[in-house]
């Protein structure tokens, strides 16, 4: 059977032959995975929270919700109870601005490294 060039078919198979050695590595190796899903899963909760930021109230108050969930985003990457960061950051925020500390200290991966220093001690 002959395709035309400009038909459809025509158009999908030029579109797909110059992939086919990028399609076929599924095929080939076994360690290829042929679709995305753990990476849907993983960004799973980050698409539903920028769709709940659209009723945040206003703009800087989906900002602030971005950075909170980025945080505890930051905190489940540590393997962290985020609950617990909170906790124990939360409270002294206020004495760090007000001691013009660097706030970056309470950052999830550097709050983790500091209580890893003095269990050490």
């Amino acid at each position: 059977m002959k395709v035309g060039k400009n038909s459809r078919i025509g158009r999908a198979i030029a579109y797909t032959y110059p992939l086919m050695p990028r399609l076929v590595r599924s095929v080939k190796d076994g360690r290829f995975r042929i679709d995305n899903n753990l990476v849907e899963n993983a960004i799973r909760p980050l698409v539903l929270g920028r769709k709940n930021y659209l009723f945040c109230g206003n703009h800087d108050a989906a900002i602030r919700a971005a950075v909170v969930y980025s945080l505890v985003g930051t905190c489940k990457m540590q393997n962290m109870d985020a609950r617990e960061w909170m906790s124990d950051v939360l409270p002294k925020i206020s004495f760090y601005t007000s001691e013009k500390r660097d706030l970056s200290e309470l950052l999830p991966h550097r709050w983790a490294e500091a209580r890893m220093g003095k269990q050490s001690k």
